[in-house]
């Protein structure tokens, strides 16, 4: 049922910057990523090992050096509110993601794995069309959620239970929305016909972008923790996911001033 057929080179190997590394993928762990459910476990690992280290932070409190960076002080996370937030995620991908990968590989098998790597510049410039595409997908779907106060209540509100986010609260989602969220990150790099390398790529990448939007402190490198805090503030900013544009153009974003 998940077998997949693995296209070997017929000419030279290629002189692409990427090619070992995807030969490396290929021949030594071709089981794991040609399984329809790697995706998922690689998105589902990334959230865990991203969010374990913000995690520590927050239970050292003003133990750790790197407290004073904490956006909200007089509001932290406790271990239960952490167990909750992590209980729902491992919930949703049991309940409802699995089942759904399940059921679209029967219906619609993943192709082989091509055997040529992607250059630098497919790769880089598929995720930024992929992220591009995503956040004005999500900036809409969101302001739309926000505005009707059913759709929030039913969709969106769960997310919100917390005015100050933490790392493990960025997939305390409702069904709805984390299968909403899930089929964009499927079809949006296969409308852009997307190498998977370049799509394993974007969803590491894109899971950082997103714990570190929750992490709740404005570290110095961190590019958009402050926008996210305040959007949880004040649920009428902020919208967009990774960029600002839509939200400058349509008067939704706030920052606070230097």
């Amino acid at each position: 049922l998940f077998g997949f057929a693995l296209r070997l080179p017929t000419s030279k190997a290629s002189d692409r910057l990427l090619q070992p590394l995807w030969d490396f993928l290929l021949f030594r762990h071709y089981t794991l990523v040609s399984s329809p459910f790697f995706p998922v476990l690689l998105a589902f690992s990334c959230y865990f090992i991203f969010s374990v280290p913000f995690a520590i932070l927050d239970v050292l409190g003003e133990r750790a050096p790197l407290f004073e960076y904490k956006i909200q002080k007089q509001r932290r996370p406790t271990v239960g509110m952490m167990l909750r937030t992590l209980g729902t995620a491992v919930y949703n991908h049991l309940v409802f993601v699995l089942p759904a990968v399940l059921i679209t590989n029967v219906v619609m098998p993943a192709p082989p794995l091509p055997a040529v790597a992607p250059t630098v510049w497919e790769l880089i410039s598929g995720a930024l069309g992929v992220l591009l595409i995503f956040d004005t997908q999500y900036f809409f779907w969101h302001l739309v959620h926000h505005k009707n106060p059913h759709l929030y209540r039913w969709v969106h509100a769960i997310h919100h239970d917390y005015i100050s986010p933490f790392s493990w609260s960025t997939q305390h989602l409702s069904a709805v929305e984390l299968m909403t969220v899930g089929f964009w990150s499927n079809i949006d790099p296969s409308l852009l016909k997307c190498h998977p390398l370049t799509i394993w790529t974007l969803s590491v990448f894109s899971i950082w972008m997103s714990v570190e939007d929750h992490i709740g402190y404005d570290l110095p490198y961190s590019p958009g923790a402050m926008a996210h805090d305040i959007h949880h503030q004040k649920p009428s900013s902020n919208f967009a996911p990774f960029f600002s544009h839509w939200d400058r153009l349509f008067g939704h974003f706030q920052y606070p001033q230097s």
